[in-house]
């Protein structure tokens, strides 16, 4: 019956039921391709709009625009630019995806590979377990597999043709969001405090507060002190944070922990993804949650690249080596293989990004680019080498230049601690198990990457490092920079959470899934066995049940107590772990002592200092000076609140003796006792 009623239709009507499914197709394959290419488009865009806060905030110095005034210039370009993105787009006809490109294929049988793989197998092991052997067997052992990688990752790339770059499914792309925003989330709820937090976010609360970017010392003095000269007003983060805080009209602490962090997070994994992904021969989802598992897992240690991840991405730093770095390479792989100018743009505003976040980038930058610069001269690119190293170098190390210039060089900070190669290594890609993983990842995953240009620019990377783990290749280059105290993070340029991810895309004849997937579960075990994950107090992690700042909680509530008090005017004196979170509380908490370790630039046999921390010891209960020299400390700094802990008494004591009178008492838990000037 349905037969004879469908052909008494007319047949422009048959037809509909068929046009519908094809368009129903369609707007599933466009809505597919736009998932797919969402991590592309969130962080390219948010590289653009970085650097261009960046550029704006580096302009203002010219015109001492107020931070308030620049973040709103920078809102009304974005919403420009993202206005005129979006008519480009609906100009554009959408299309579908492209289909996943073939997979690619292993190293070939060359007996150069199962050497190459052998030495680095070897060098991974003797490495990790430094002590009882000369450096120099693993570091030549390493330089002479890489040197092997990299000659036969030439030999490919000049006679094999360019492989096509790979496109990612869209639930693949789907599961690399939903896990940076459960990343995201889990930064809410975890905190570990570091000294450094007093300068950065103590930065950022002066900004948000004041609207003024403080161009000299902003911890000790008004704004009047010299500032610290290995801390120049280059980077644009802390700033940003504490516009943004004032703009939405929140603490800027807040505004960091809050808001951008969990943002940053979003970027840092959505960068991981496109490294794994672009670099990844087979198996890229794998390899990606292996890498995460890796920086989830493999925390505690101060160098560790998990603590420089969730606990430390609001510092520029951190989202230099977990966003910057691995976009960086993705970058660079796609210029090299591609020379498109726009390409060649996002390398630029990137290294304008790397510049508003840290000072390191003019330092890690030039490494990371002579390695792809390397690699491109290594087949004769001699012109794309030098172009691709004034784009990524010109403005990090132009803005040094010129800060230099303005702000004189960095002063002598004494005797700074310098790790060799063997130290470096082990600070930073870790011992025992971990060291070999990292080693492997180091050492063996270059043969893994995909072909030609990720194979050839991986190759490159490792010969690099492999170079600066030669003994006396970093004393050398400490003596002629000047840098050697944070040589340690030249490992940062190989993206080694992507490269340890791909160890587990090895592929064997017949069994090459199983073989990853027992890959995958040996190395996510051994994390989880011999790492510390980053929830751990062994990670020095506070985990709360609800978002929290990232101070010690006690430590928070005491400070905010003691800023709420009815104070005189002058400087605070407390114990130091309460005076090194308070200019996080407010800038207008002026405190004796910040941290000792900026110290160091100033003139050690000055009363600038010695005052500071002849106080600071009173404060703690660690040593007690006689009470003159206390009192001419107190008058010279103009002390005139002092906060102890009601457990010692000694200094309570002594306060007292010192003409103070105790105004303000704060139970347990954290029992504290403040007191003033007598009249």
């Amino acid at each position: 019956m349905s037969t004879v009623a469908n052909d008494a239709l007319p047949a422009e009507d048959q037809r509909v039921p068929d046009e519908q499914r094809t368009g129903v197709h369609d707007a599933g394959r466009r809505f597919g391709a736009l998932v797919a290419s969402l991590p592309r488009r969130i962080t390219d865009a948010s590289v653009l709009a970085f650097a261009l806060f960046t550029i704006l905030y580096h302009a203002a110095f010219l015109v001492a625009l107020r931070p308030s005034v620049t973040f709103l210039v920078w809102l009304v370009c974005c919403a420009g630019l993202g206005v005129l993105a979006l008519v480009r787009a609906l100009r554009r006809r959408a299309t579908a995806a492209p289909p996943p490109a073939a997979v690619d294929p292993a190293p070939g049988g060359s007996r150069w590979w199962w050497i190459a793989g052998g030495v680095g197998v070897l060098a991974a092991g003797t490495a990790a377990v430094g002590g009882w052997m000369p450096w120099w067997v693993p570091a030549a052992l390493g330089l002479f597999a890489s040197v092997v990688v990299v000659l036969q990752a030439r030999r490919a790339w000049l006679v094999r043709a360019d492989a096509a770059e790979p496109a990612a499914g869209g639930w693949q792309a789907t599961y690399a969001l939903l896990v940076s925003v459960g990343v995201a989330v889990s930064s809410l709820f975890m905190a570990r405090n570091t000294k450094d937090d007093v300068f950065y976010v103590g930065k950022s609360v002066w900004v948000a507060e004041r609207d003024i970017v403080p161009l000299r010392d902003f911890l000790f003095t008004e704004n009047v002190a010299a500032p610290l000269s290995s801390q120049p007003p280059i980077s644009s983060i802390e700033v940003f944070a504490g516009a943004l805080g004032r703009f939405l009209g929140i603490h800027a602490a807040s505004a960091t922990w809050y808001v951008l962090l969990p943002v940053l997070a979003v970027l840092a994994v959505l960068a991981l993804w496109r490294l794994v992904h672009r670099w990844a021969p087979r198996r890229p989802v794998l390899a990606f949650t292996v890498a995460v598992a890796y920086l989830y897992l493999v925390a505690g240690s101060d160098a560790a690249l998990g603590t420089f991840h969730l606990p430390r991405l609001y510092e520029g730093k951190g989202m230099f080596v977990s966003a910057v770095v691995p976009l960086m390479w993705v970058y660079l792989t796609d210029w090299f293989e591609s020379r498109s100018r726009w390409k060649l743009f996002l390398v630029g505003a990137l290294s304008v990004v790397a510049t508003g976040l840290t000072s390191t980038s003019a330092m890690i930058l030039p490494l990371l680019v002579g390695a792809a610069g390397l690699a491109m001269l290594l087949v004769g690119r001699w012109r794309d080498a030098l172009t691709v190293g004034v784009v990524a170098l010109v403005y990090p190390i132009g803005a040094v230049v010129v800060s230099r210039l303005a702000l004189g060089p960095v002063a002598a900070a004494g005797e700074a601690q310098f790790f060799d190669a063997e130290g470096t290594y082990r600070r930073t890609l870790l011992v025992g198990v971990l060291g070999v993983v990292g080693g492997l990842a180091l050492w063996c995953a270059p043969m893994l990457v995909r072909r030609r240009t990720p194979r050839l620019l991986a190759a490159s990377a490792a010969v690099t490092m492999s170079v600066l783990f030669v003994p006396g290749v970093l004393e050398a280059l400490g003596a002629a920079s000047g840098i050697s105290a944070v040589l340690w993070r030249v490992p940062w340029i190989l993206a080694l959470p992507g490269l340890v991810g791909i160890l587990c895309t090895l592929e064997l004849p017949r069994v090459s899934r199983l073989a990853s997937g027992a890959v995958a579960a040996a190395l996510v075990a051994s994390f989880a066995f011999f790492g510390t994950p980053m929830w751990s107090k062994d990670s020095f992690v506070e985990v709360a049940p609800h978002p929290i700042w990232k101070l010690p909680q006690q430590r928070q509530k005491i400070v905010f107590w003691i800023d709420g008090l009815d104070r005189q005017p002058g400087l605070l004196l407390a114990p130091s772990t309460l005076m090194r979170i308070s200019p996080i509380i407010s800038s207008r908490l002026r405190v004796v002592l910040p941290r000792d370790g900026y110290l160091i630039e100033y003139d050690q046999n000055s009363d600038f200092v010695r005052d500071r921390l002849r106080l600071a010891k009173f404060a703690d209960g660690t040593e007690i000076a006689p009470l003159p020299e206390l009192a001419a400390s107190i008058e010279r700094l103009d002390v005139t609140t002092i906060c102890v802990y009601s457990v010692n008494r000694a200094a309570r004591d002594a306060v007292v003796q010192l003409g103070f009178e105790e105004f303000a008492r704060r139970k347990a838990p954290g029992a504290v006792r403040c007191f003033r000037q007598n009249g």
